[in-house]
């Protein structure tokens, strides 16, 4: 970009298709209108809603952010009839004075927020924390499943209000435990929860449920996958347009970052055997045989429906690098189409080499009509010193992808 207010039109067309051979069989890949290899769009900065997250008391930054409305309609704009629940990971507290980040903060290993409106107004959201006995910010979900160990803790991924339950939240967890001695990336996967908070209920949850997704339980995390890194609600209640009753989840996993896929009726949510899974050809039973429909992803995206009938999957392209990806899909298992490198992040990395971008996703409910909103996260691979340097550089950034298509 020339500038940081500047919109840059993005007109990217690939003459040859380039997709992986997994029909669903659901569509006609040949149909211009669902061409898996362009797509006419601009992008800009949305700073309106990056702003909203610089903040310089309590809860100053955070990742791993994912939004979903309170009454569980999910398509474009439904934040404004609705309270929106904001989630995120890792979370920094303390206070900052003339950009000094001041002794004493805290990280803990999520929080909450809820928005009023739907739109970036900071009078209008507010964070959430447990607090401990002795008084200590504490994180929100605290690993407590059958198969939980002493000091995991979680991570989160992605969720909705289910309306066929009463409109519980549903959140997929992560069980996460620190590798001793590991300077970068230190730590590892051990498990994947289903988490249920009842409708009625407020932060800090206290009759929140955990429940333990049997799939690839007690195998490497790091290698088999998991399940939860995006949500589609692709039901009538939840506003699709081209509803087939089912939710799918897409999880990730390897080196290689592929993107797989299962799908459930969501009143079915919590019965694991009733989960079916891609094979690349089918919806299969088994989750050993599931297949790839991406790679080159990160471990939190999103697929979102576009009006002409493809699906967007957006991404940070090969985990950490500094574009913002995304595919155009056939149906929601795909086939995907190539890479389209969206948007360069680069401006938000010079205020130190050890920056990189993570885990970029798209949040239609907060977008309003002809754009959609789309998140990434900063981090440092020296994380203690560039915090006190740059204390407000763990924070959600925004972007905005403009068009005709949603």
């Amino acid at each position: 970009m020339k500038s940081l207010k500047e919109r840059v039109l993005v007109v990217v067309v690939f003459a040859i298709l380039s997709c992986s051979n997994n029909d669903t069989g659901n569509n006609d890949t040949g149909k211009d209108s669902l061409a898996l290899t362009q797509l006419q769009f601009s992008v800009e900065r949305a700073d309106d809603w990056s702003g909203m997250f610089l903040r310089r008391q309590g809860w100053f930054g955070g990742d791993g952010i994912f939004t979903a409305t309170a009454n569980g309609v999910e398509k474009a704009g439904a934040a404004k009839g609705s309270e929106t629940i904001i989630w995120f990971s890792d979370t920094i507290l303390g206070d900052i004075v003339n950009d000094s980040l001041q002794k004493g903060y805290a990280m803990i290993n999520n929080s909450v927020a809820y928005l009023r409106g739907g739109h970036p107004d900071t009078a209008s959201i507010r964070f959430y924390m447990n607090q401990s006995p002795d008084g200590k910010p504490q994180s929100v979900f605290i690993p407590r499943t059958p198969a939980s160990k002493e000091k995991e803790y979680y991570w989160l991924g992605d969720g909705f209000a289910n309306q066929e339950k009463n409109n519980d939240i549903y959140i997929f967890g992560y069980r996460v435990i620190n590798i001793p001695g590991a300077a970068v990336f230190g730590f590892k996967e051990e498990g994947n929860t289903l988490i249920v908070i009842p409708s009625t209920e407020k932060p800090p949850y206290k009759n929140m449920r955990q429940l333990d997704i049997p799939f690839f339980q007690n195998q490497p995390a790091d290698t088999v996958g998991s399940f939860g890194a995006g949500v589609l609600v692709n039901t009538a209640k939840a506003g699709a347009a081209r509803p087939d009753g089912y939710v799918y989840i897409y999880g990730v996993r390897g080196k290689a970052k592929e993107v797989m896929v299962a799908r459930v009726k969501p009143a079915g949510i919590e019965a694991f055997d009733e989960w079916r899974f891609w094979n690349g050809k089918d919806w299969t039973a088994n989750v050993n045989n599931i297949q790839p429909i991406a790679d080159r992803a990160s471990n939190e995206l999103s697929v979102t429906p576009l009006a002409d009938g493809r699906y967007l999957m957006v991404f940070q392209k090969d985990g950490i690098g500094k574009f913002v990806g995304i595919r155009l899909g056939a149906s929601p298992a795909g086939p995907f189409g190539p890479i389209i490198d969206a948007y360069d992040v680069s401006e938000d990395l010079k205020e130190s080499k050890n920056l990189f971008p993570y885990n970029a996703k798209a949040h239609p409910v907060i977008s309003a009509p002809g754009e959609l909103l789309i998140s990434y996260n900063i981090n440092s691979f020296d994380f203690d010193k560039d915090i006190r340097s740059f204390p407000n550089l763990y924070r959600p950034r925004f972007i905005r992808l403009i068009g005709d298509k949603w």
